[in-house]
């Protein structure tokens, strides 16, 4: 039994659900928070529980809305700095402007950069997170980040099912890393999607680099956000004759018109995590799957607690 009063963590509004399961996998109460609004529409934050001298862990992802849940975080954070908690960690399973992450034309912010600096400010002194949308945003952050990434989950699934005659298909260039890695897992082949992306909703798929024909197909990426590139690209490969397909994500951001995409694909399986909680819109797709990366954070939390390495759980993938 996982059981200190050292530790305290915290939910956000946005994944409740999540944080309860991280709780139940170390065998702790969930720390004791009223989170209410004032008439004009300003939050408002209590604990519960005394803080003090303690480590602190609070579970929010900056999902949509995206403004609202990273104002809570903030506003959590401080409360905590300012109650005495001994260490503060922003869990963030999903870190939302992750993908504003460079200037690519002239007078636009980096976004992520600016987030990563507010987090620091509120009064965090670690990040513990899955899956940036690039590794090298930890580098935006002045404190140290614990960068875990989906795989664990979603390979675990995968290789339960025992999938012959595989290949892992990247559903564009930019992919090409992860691709090869659930390749390397799984024993399968590679093949690659050339698309064009004409706006940032709308993408076409326009050729294949590989074998696809009479082959079972999982094709893997870090997000599906407007699902246009993946839909594309399942709408490709069944042309060219795939057999099975599968589509897996960590993060079902599902927005715009995703999810009328999604239940059109020819796909047989959409694999994604509850870093996002699913909407009652997405839970009517029949093929979406959501796999749970409670323990995985909850072992995360408990190395970090522990000051043990966090970086060893990568070692199962």
């Amino acid at each position: 039994m996982f059981l200190n009063d050292n530790l305290k963590i915290f939910s956000g509004s946005s994944n409740p659900a999540l944080s309860g399961a991280v709780c139940k996998y170390l065998r702790l109460p969930l720390g004791g928070a009223k989170i209410e609004r004032f008439p004009d529409g300003e939050k408002a934050l209590k604990l519960e529980d005394d803080v003090r001298g303690r480590d602190c862990f609070v579970v929010q992802s900056t999902c949509k809305p995206v403004d609202e849940n990273l104002m809570e975080l903030l506003i959590y954070l401080d409360c905590l700095r300012r109650a005495s908690a001994q260490r503060i960690t922003a869990v963030i399973p999903y870190f939302g402007y992750a993908r504003q992450d460079r200037k690519d034309e002239g007078r636009v912010p980096i976004t992520a950069k600016l987030v990563a600096n507010l987090i620091t400010a509120a009064g965090a002194n670690r990040v513990l997170t899955i899956d940036l949308h690039a590794a090298q945003l930890q580098g935006f952050f002045d404190i140290p980040v614990d960068h875990l990434t989906g795989e664990l989950v979603l390979s675990d699934y995968f290789r339960a099912k025992k999938l012959s005659n595989l290949t892992v298909v990247s559903p564009d260039v930019g992919n090409i890393k992860m691709a090869s890695r659930y390749a390397g897992h799984f024993g399968g082949d590679l093949a690659i999607i050339h698309k064009k992306r004409f706006s940032g909703s709308e993408v076409e798929a326009s050729e294949i680099i590989g074998k696809v024909k009479g082959k079972n197909v999982l094709m893997c990426d870090d997000i599906i956000a407007t699902a246009g590139t993946v839909c594309g690209a399942v709408s490709l490969v069944k042309q060219r004759g795939a057999a099975k397909i599968y589509i897996c994500a960590t993060h079902g951001v599902f927005a715009g018109q995703a999810l009328e995409r999604l239940a059109k694909a020819p796909a047989d399986e959409i694999v994604v995590t509850d870093t996002i909680p699913l909407t009652q819109e997405a839970k009517k797709v029949k093929n979406i799957k959501v796999l749970s990366v409670s323990a995985m954070l909850g072992e995360a939390i408990k190395r970090t607690h522990r000051n043990e390495s966090v970086s060893s759980l990568f070692n199962s993938v």
